[in-house]
């Protein structure tokens, strides 16, 4: 059978679509808030690291590298939340939302390249911003008390 008679007699593909990439009201902004927390703990840690000689260049290595994928998540996540999520009318509510979601992917990144504790602190602030309108799209204030327990010390 040739390639043409074979893609006639192939069923025909309908186009499916769908709202998003998961199933509605599985959206939370704290896998964001806790990824951004662990980039501000790794970049403590490096920071605080003595020593030298392949103790610390292993320690240092992993911090980095957690530090970096976690960057990375907080990314994904906040893109999850602008594309997936966030409508017009959240837009229109709150006309400063595509300025936070830009500055803190930005700052994600920032803290990709860097090991900057002020960004850092600025990346968590900034995802804690973005979960306020977030959790104000649905009619609750925000607050998360257990932030401090769960970062440590």
């Amino acid at each position: 059978m040739n390639l043409l008679k074979s893609l006639r007699l192939r069923p025909r593909i309908r186009e499916a679509s769908a709202h998003c990439d998961i199933p509605c009201g599985i959206y939370d902004p704290v896998t964001a808030k806790i990824a951004a927390q662990t980039v501000q703990k790794m970049v403590m840690r490096i920071q605080a690291l003595g020593g030298n000689g392949a103790e610390r260049a292993n320690s240092e290595s992993r911090y980095i590298a957690v530090k970096e994928e976690h960057a990375e998540l907080t990314k994904r996540e906040i893109d999850i939340l602008w594309h997936d999520y966030f409508k017009p009318e959240h837009l229109e509510k709150h006309p400063d939302l595509h300025t936070k979601v830009w500055d803190a992917t930005k700052l994600a990144s920032k803290n990709k390249q860097s090991v900057d504790l002020d960004a850092a602190r600025q990346l968590v602030a900034a995802v804690d911003e973005i979960a306020e309108i977030f959790w104000s799209t649905k009619g609750v204030d925000y607050s998360d008390p257990v932030a401090d327990v769960r970062f440590g010390t």
